[in-house]
């Protein structure tokens, strides 16, 4: 069940008022209730075959998690074997209906790359004694819970279970219900009005690839840089704004990140939780930096080719990957030499290689790929505001010519113009909305902004808009 769809805001409503209502007499019968509402969230509209057993593998992978997980503390002797065996399991779960899809037009189950890193997290933390194995129902709810499970944030152990036994729990008071209606008004707004007009841009631009200009090319990897962005951070604003009116507060996962001067900077304000878990569970373990200069760019190499590999099937996320890699060998290499440029050249360093390699996550292939950049360089000097504004916020900017028929002809840049002027300062803004919300202080002007853009964003809602990290 997509976030921006009617069906979810009534399944919210619906969920959040039962199981409000039930948590207020039994938190028990609440908790119930809300992994019911999980497992509707699940199997929501998807009455096929392949949901239903996509849902199937992800109960298998519970099954196996929990029945290790227990199991360490029965039998410690084989516990590292036990351990090994299940974590096989999940990555091999996940590599086979990920990369088995490039071959035979396959399927993966709702979410499966997020469950299995938060799976082995959880594996690991019990492993190795930072966590205590669970009751049942907190685990099911710990895997299923539905404001998470198809994009994140990735929920380490102790960032969740602390809250089921919380004062808050299906007891949010005012100020938290306030703070999660304004993050999901602020969460749809992005995703809606700025992330999919911004997404028909960069469509626009691809689809006109062998006639694209420098100047529009250009354009393109820009409006995909602030897409990415304000899609993925959207998604979180309105899941934290979920979790929060049912009383869980989730970690924060992007932090300005494109404020960053560094490569390195940026994966500690980008997709914060995925950075937390490939240092944790993989970085760490492969030695981190303990084991000389030569290994630890090794090992920064080998975990952001399997960040790439875990985003996608294809060479394309490889080379994003090794890429992201190799800046952050460069940047260590650099040292502080490095930190004497101006901020300000740091920065344009920083956001202008993310933009070049967002070419890679983006591209169907590296020979696409290869064609926009080249495009970048040696394209015509034109821009073609027309065919890269078509089809963007039609319903507005048809209302706005004919209130204002002498703006017609300028329509086109014009949009396109505030589009990314208010796309750049939204991603720019040095707070994000999950910090905002700590302080949050509802009043009438506040309350009627939100209203107005969730208002905006339903009645622009579209059947065919995803989130983009929901394919991953």
């Amino acid at each position: 069940m997509s976030f921006q769809s009617l069906a979810f805001l009534a399944f919210l409503a619906v969920t959040v008022l039962v199981c409000l209502g039930a948590g207020h007499r039994s938190r028990r019968a609440g908790s119930w209730l809300l992994l019911a509402a999980c497992a509707v969230f699940c199997l929501w509209g998807f009455p096929d075959r392949k949901v239903l057993g996509g849902f199937l593998v992800l109960l298998g992978g519970c099954m196996v998690t929990w029945a290790a997980a227990r199991d360490f503390s029965v039998h410690p002797k084989r516990k590292k074997a036990v351990f090994l065996v299940a974590l096989l399991w999940l990555t091999g779960t996940l590599l086979w209906y990920k990369y088995a899809g490039v071959f035979t037009g396959g399927w993966m189950p709702l979410g499966l790359s997020f469950f299995t890193f938060q799976q082995i997290w959880y594996l690991k933390e019990v492993y190795t004694g930072a966590a205590e194995p669970v009751g049942r129902k907190d685990y099911l709810l710990y895997t299923f819970f539905f404001p998470t499970l198809t994009s994140g944030p990735i929920l380490r152990p102790s960032a969740f279970f602390p809250h089921l036994n919380g004062e808050t729990f299906l007891r949010p008071g005012w100020r938290d219900a306030s703070a999660a209606l304004y993050a999901i008004s602020l969460g749809m707004a992005k995703k809606v009005l700025l992330a999919d007009a911004l997404g028909t841009v960069v469509s626009n631009g691809w689809a006109m690839l062998g006639n694209l200009t420098a100047p529009g090319a250009w354009l393109v990897m820009l409006a995909y840089t602030l897409q990415l962005y304000l899609d993925f951070s959207g998604y979180c604003d309105i899941a934290t704004g979920c979790a929060r009116l049912l009383g869980i507060r989730l970690p924060v996962n992007f932090d300005s990140p494109y404020r960053a001067l560094s490569v390195g900077e940026f994966w500690k304000r980008w997709h914060i939780t995925l950075t937390t878990f490939l240092r944790e569970c993989l970085y760490f373990p492969l030695g981190g930096s303990r084991k000389g200069r030569g290994r630890t760019y090794l090992n920064i190499l080998i975990v952001y080719l399997v960040s790439g590999i875990w985003h996608g099937a294809g060479w394309t996320f490889l080379v994003w990957g090794g890429l992201h890699g190799l800046a952050q060998i460069i940047e260590r290499v650099w040292g502080p030499r490095r930190e004497q440029l101006p901020k300000a050249l740091r920065w344009l360093m920083t956001f202008l290689f993310v933009n070049l390699a967002w070419v890679f996550f983006r591209a169907p292939s590296l020979g696409a790929a290869g064609g926009l950049l080249s495009a970048a360089v040696s394209g015509g000097t034109g821009l073609p505001l027309s065919a890269l504004a078509a089809g963007v916020l039609d319903s507005e900017t048809t209302a706005l010519t004919t209130l204002l028929p002498m703006l017609a002809g300028r329509m086109p840049g014009l949009v396109l113009l505030v589009l990314l002027i208010v796309s750049l300062t939204v991603s720019l803004w040095p707070r994000n909305t999950i910090r905002r919300m700590e302080e949050f202080r509802p009043n009438l002007g506040t309350a009627l902004v939100c209203g107005v853009l969730l208002v905006w964003a339903v009645l622009s809602f579209s059947s065919g808009a995803t989130f983009i990290y929901s394919n991953f």
